[in-house]
């Protein structure tokens, strides 16, 4: 049975895990993506029924529309950081451990 070859000489992570870690950069990459589409489709949708709409519960659900949509937007960089600085940790905790 072969072994895999690990990514640096010293690294106890193996080629497997190294390429497991940056599809789990890669989806948090994604799921960011996600999060500023979503707020951004919310804010865009708000100014929209504000401004083509005059009747006033158009109005005011674009008026609840476009802060919903900046909330999501902070909350998905914010949980992007943290996941981001885990896998980061967890990357040199692993490089440490050699």
């Amino acid at each position: 049975m072969t072994t895999l070859h690990t990514a640096t000489p010293n690294s106890p992570l193996e080629l497997r895990d190294r390429l497991a870690m940056e599809r789990t950069r890669l989806a948090n990459e994604r799921t960011l993506l996600a999060y500023l589409r979503t707020g951004m489709a919310l804010v865009i949708a708000g100014f929209s029924l504000i401004n083509f709409f005059r009747d006033n519960v158009y109005v005011w659900a674009g008026v609840l529309f476009v802060p919903m949509g900046l909330v999501i937007v902070v909350v998905g960089w914010l949980r992007y950081r943290v996941r981001a600085r885990h896998i980061e940790q967890y990357v040199a905790a692993a490089d440490a451990m050699a």
